[in-house]
């Protein structure tokens, strides 16, 4: 494994909707989780979560997936 990190991206939702999607930062945004491995290709991205979910609960969700994120053994 080379890196996870999560990263914010503007988005556009309905009004209804908004409140969730309010990051830290202005406007609304969708928290994106990605995997690289040491040669920067990409093994895992994971989009959809609202902004203001929580790194932690973003991770969890993404290892608890039936084919999502696998950390190999040792790592």
């Amino acid at each position: 494994m080379g890196a996870i990190d999560n990263t914010h991206v503007p988005t556009n939702v309905p009004v209804e909707i908004q409140g969730k999607f309010r990051g830290r930062k202005e406007g609304t945004t969708q928290n994106i989780l990605t995997a690289i491995i040491f040669y920067l290709k990409f093994i895992y991205i994971l989009a959809g979560w609202e902004g203001s979910a929580p790194d932690s609960w973003v991770l969890g969700d993404a290892l608890s997936r039936p084919n999502g994120l696998k950390i190999p053994e040792g790592i």
